[in-house]
């Protein structure tokens, strides 16, 4: 039989009162369980590590002293985990790690940052830009506090707060003659070459837009970063469908962009925010909030095109 860490506790605070009275009372438990204790550890070890004294309560033997030190570090270093726990659950420290699958995410997400990196706190950022898949994925396994994602097709076990609708726009040079209309349908683009953001969510998500038509966008050409597909864009190769835009209409190269909604593109994306909600962090807590308060704000807004 195991010695529990509560068999070391009785043992070390009835060496320290001397009494079994004395042990009980501190730990609000009955003498019997204090000296049930106490034998089963002699029993573990087959010795006699305290001596009774009727009238005079306990005493420890040689070996007894030296088992109580050693309990002493155990219980010492056990206490301060659990204290470094309630400390990472309380607390606004230590490492929070995020995973995001938002393609203009970088627009956004530092602003909602930076308060948790004041000086006042203790929080190192870990911050990875990943696929819908993955970063559902790697909430689940535990290698992310939160994610930011796309619920469509959701693991049924992630729990989320929705935070923006971002509906489907046409993005096309500042000089391309469906730029002078205030809106666009999905007619409009389908004789237009497109630029295609090469993730397999907006690819299924794409396709799906297009089936009312009973055809396939016209897809010249897909990268894998919005960013490459809004310079693409802007030097002319072609138009693309996005959700999300930035808070810019330049892009990297200095070219105009004009971002136009579409009248028929069907329900919108959701951007949401995934985190375990039973046992939440503080600092995980303190992120929901600022996410869920940018959310509502004049800001967040701006980064749909309505």
């Amino acid at each position: 039989m195991s010695i529990t860490l509560k068999a070391m506790r009785y043992f070390t605070t009835a060496l320290d009162c001397g009494t079994f009275t004395g042990a009980a009372e501190r730990l609000n438990v009955a003498p019997s369980a204090v000296a049930a204790a106490i034998d089963q550890i002699e029993a573990h070890f087959a010795l006699t590590l305290v001596t009774r004294h009727r009238a005079r309560g306990i005493e420890p033997t040689s070996a007894g002293r030296g088992m109580a030190r050693r309990f002493a570090r155990l219980l010492e270093e056990y206490d301060s985990m659990l204290e470094e726990g309630r400390d990472l659950q309380q607390g606004l420290s230590g490492s929070f790690r995020l995973g995001y699958y938002a393609p203009v995410a970088p627009a956004f997400l530092p602003q909602i940052l930076a308060p948790l990196m004041s000086p006042e706190n203790n929080v190192s950022l870990e911050l990875e830009d990943c696929g819908n898949d993955a970063a559902q994925q790697g909430l689940t396994d535990g290698r992310f506090d939160a994610i930011i994602f796309v619920p469509d097709g959701s693991h049924p076990q992630i729990t989320y707060d929705p935070l923006l609708e971002a509906p489907a726009y046409a993005l096309l040079p500042a000089a391309h003659p469906l730029a002078q209309r205030e809106h666009l349908s999905l007619k409009d683009l389908a004789q237009e070459p497109l630029i295609a953001l090469n993730r397999p969510m907006v690819t299924d998500y794409q396709h799906r837009m297009f089936q009312s038509l009973g055809r396939q966008p016209a897809v010249i050409a897909q990268a894998n970063t919005t960013e490459m597909v809004r310079s693409m864009v802007g030097a002319g190769l072609g138009c693309a469908i996005l959700n999300m835009r930035p808070a810019t209409d330049t892009t990297y190269a200095g070219t105009a962009l004009a971002a136009r909604p579409i009248i028929d593109a069907g329900p919108p994306l959701t951007l949401a925010l995934g985190y375990n909600q039973d046992r939440p962090r503080r600092v995980t807590q303190d992120f929901a909030a600022r996410c869920r308060a940018w959310a509502a704000s004049p800001q967040a807004a701006a980064f749909t095109v309505a």
